[in-house]
């Protein structure tokens, strides 16, 4: 058991202890003089603050103002000062891509990652790549040219540049100012942990506690890390479900549904930047209950099971009874969700995020839209809206109507106005009530026209 965390940047290797364990990595990197790490949304949201961490063989992009360094014992880590003057930084030269520079940095970072898998980089990728990079500059036009000019050939992959690694396989427990951090090698020691310690967060990704860390001056006497539990990693088909443990990346479950949840890939694909997936997860989606949660219509639509664990044993519940409230689940303080079955829908479906700006921007309304259909009349239904009421709600008048109705726009227009009666929305900054309504009702014929006119 280690009382300290031990951490790579740039291939040299760090020890933090004491209250170091709980700054930010970008405040850390800054106070030791990696100031091309630069600070600025402390939201995950602009990129000026983008590193590289190494998972398995690859470098990824990951948000610095909103990384704990205690999410971080055994990581390799790479800024923009590791890169040396690399062939992105040149043609960012070469193409104007810089103007007042702050945000240069990041999208370097960036850049530098779309290589760490590809050969060549064309507009399209390098546009998708850069959503979680914001500049008030350029225009974008620059980089994005600039990105395109990079000869791959001449760009070394960043394991081969940092080629070392720290044997992490030792769990972590430290102890500072009357907080505690525990990251345990087994589920078992977790569980315990988890049952002794009340309050206690979970922290995985973090890509919400890292903002409440930095803008609500959020602390709670116990942290858990799940990262170092290997069997919480499991990403795996089984028997019609995707099974995914606690430990599996948005990234990773875009990746494995594009084949076989492909409208689910559609909206991982827009639920955030390349930096909040790659540290994001959907058990901290799930956990976190937002009910504009971009996954959890889609998971309630197909009834995804909760496999919840505590000393006491294991149960399994289904997502739609899981919702209790605003923020209020059926998940007692000494639980964890470990995995999450998703069964993988072959029904008429499609998914809706409305949302002011198509990438990196929070919904103002989801939705999930279910249909079984034989000789032109709907056998059932299932709906979810998002973004309508304290949690994703499931539209039970709509989907009674619909069954037994006959597929056509009058019975679809009928739906729409019986499932705004269903809702209570609020307004606020992304949307007004009567807005929310109105979509609420017009989904229903949107849905008509996309999937079956």
């Amino acid at each position: 058991m280690r009382d300290h965390l031990r951490l790579l940047i740039n291939g040299r290797e760090h020890e933090v202890r004491g209250r170091d364990v709980f700054a930010t990595l970008a405040n850390w990197l800054r106070a030791r003089g990696a100031t091309g790490t630069k600070i600025v949304c402390e939201e995950g949201d602009c990129g000026a603050c983008t590193v590289l961490i190494r998972r398995g063989e690859t470098f990824l992009p990951v948000n610095s103002c909103i990384q704990s360094m205690f999410q971080l014992d055994g990581a390799s880590i790479v800024t923009v000062e590791g890169l040396g003057m690399n062939a992105v930084q040149q043609s960012m030269v070469a193409h104007h891509g810089a103007q007042c520079g702050y945000c240069t940095p990041g999208f370097v970072v960036a850049m530098t990652a779309m290589f760490e898998t590809r050969d060549r980089v064309d507009e399209p990728c390098a546009r998708a790549e850069l959503v979680g990079n914001l500049c008030r500059c350029t225009g974008y036009e620059p980089i994005i040219k600039a990105a395109c000019a990079v000869e791959s050939v001449s760009m070394r992959r960043m394991h081969e540049v940092y080629p070392q690694t720290i044997d992490d396989e030792q769990p972590v427990l430290i102890e500072d100012e009357g907080r505690t951090f525990f990251a345990p090698m087994t589920l078992d020691d977790a569980l315990t942990f988890k049952r002794k310690f009340k309050p206690c967060t979970i922290v995985q990704g973090a890509t919400d506690v890292g903002v409440w860390i930095n803008k609500r001056a959020y602390s709670v006497a116990a942290m858990l890390s799940l990262s170092k539990i290997a069997e919480l990693r499991d990403l795996r088909e089984d028997d019609g479900a995707i099974v995914a443990g606690a430990n599996v990346s948005l990234t990773e479950l875009e990746s494995f549904t594009r084949d076989r949840i492909p409208e689910l890939h559609r909206i991982l694909n827009i639920f955030g930047s390349a930096q909040i997936k790659n540290a994001g997860t959907l058990a901290g989606n799930i956990a976190n209950g937002s009910p504009i949660g971009d996954t959890l219509p889609y998971l309630m639509v197909a009834g995804a099971m909760l496999e919840i664990a505590s000393v006491d044993g294991t149960r399994l519940v289904d997502i739609n009874q899981f919702y209790k409230g605003y923020k209020q689940f059926d998940l007692a303080p000494h639980e964890i969700i470990v995995r999450v079955r998703v069964p993988i829908v072959r029904d008429t479906l499609k998914l809706y995020k409305v949302s002011r700006r198509r990438d990196l921007d929070i919904s103002a309304f989801t939705a999930a839209i279910r249909l079984s259909t034989t000789d032109g009349h709907i056998n059932a239904a299932a709906i979810a809206y998002g973004g309508v009421a304290p949690t994703v709600l499931r539209l039970k008048n709509t989907e009674s109507f619909l069954a037994g109705k006959p597929v056509s726009a009058d019975t679809f227009e009928a739906a729409g106005r019986i499932a705004r009666d269903e809702i209570a929305p609020i307004s606020d900054v992304r949307g007004s009530r009567d807005y929310r309504l109105q979509l609420a009702e017009n989904i229903m014929c949107k849905f008509y026209y996309d999937v079956i006119a």
